[in-house]
């Protein structure tokens, strides 16, 4: 019998494909801006401190918001969005939840929110919700608010199957390429994602939906009831403290006062 021994497992791979593969390298002295892109968008609220160290909203770049059930996580970032449209900025709301009967609520608690331009997702149920979602995007806003990432992923499935980290894929693909002003505009979109967590309280998402944020915030009750949010990550330098908020106020988010992280979590 043969003393040969067969090895097993996937082929090697050729070296002479990987002499072939030419990744570019480059420095950071090669890339040109526009300085208008390193300039925030504030709303003029305390929450301004928590996005950025600048003081503001950034442009091309991406938040997750995850919180607690019932905590407010959409009627905050409707008034987020809300304010950035007094701003004089191009926003919109991309519902993957609510329908206008939904929307009535909050308008009239907060009456901002009428003059909110809305993709209602679900008028669009028998379209592929990736072109929906191209077409409207193609204009180029400013900041977009995403309710909620996992919806419109679900949606994703069910239209061209396959699994749901495919389907994030695939919309993340199209918004970095917002991110990176691929639109009529040439506007580079702030996108606000609310993101759902699991049971247990964790973060719902794949890794590579962790590594395209920017920031990452968290709004949570404490002990007392009272809510809160922080930010756990955030790459451009906000600050880390809780900042607590109250739905009580009439026609706006209170924003109230801030507290360290870790004297109350």
């Amino acid at each position: 019998m043969s003393n040969v021994r067969i090895k097993r497992g996937r082929p090697s791979k050729k070296v002479g494909n990987v002499l072939r593969f030419k990744p570019t390298v480059s420095t950071m002295a090669e890339f040109t801006y526009d300085k208008s892109l390193f300039k925030p968008m504030p709303t003029g609220k305390k929450v301004d401190l928590l996005l950025s160290g600048e003081g503001g909203l950034m442009k091309g770049t991406n938040y997750a918001f995850v919180g607690d059930p019932g905590v407010g996580k959409t009627t905050v970032m409707l008034d987020i969005i809300a304010d950035q449209q007094a701003k004089g900025n191009n926003v919109l709301f991309i519902s993957g939840e609510m329908n206008r009967i939904d929307m009535v609520g909050y308008v009239k608690r907060f009456p901002k929110f009428a003059k909110l331009p809305i993709l209602f997702m679900g008028d669009y149920i028998e379209n592929d919700p990736l072109v929906v979602l191209e077409a409207v995007l193609s204009e180029g806003y400013d900041v977009v608010l995403v309710d909620s990432f996992a919806e419109i992923a679900v949606a994703v499935v069910d239209y061209h199957g396959g699994t749901m980290k495919n389907a994030e894929t695939k919309i993340l693909n199209l918004l970095e390429k917002h991110n990176q002003a691929n639109n009529r505009n040439k506007t580079n979109t702030a996108f606000l994602l609310i993101q759902q967590v699991t049971k247990g309280g964790n973060f719902a998402g794949s890794n590579r939906f962790k590594h395209m944020l920017t920031g990452m915030a968290h709004m949570k009750f404490d002990s007392n009831g009272d809510r809160f949010i922080f930010f756990s990550k955030n790459r451009r330098g906000g600050e880390m403290n809780k900042l607590f908020f109250s739905l009580n106020q009439n026609k706006h988010v209170g924003w109230l006062y801030t507290e360290p992280v870790n004297l109350a979590i």
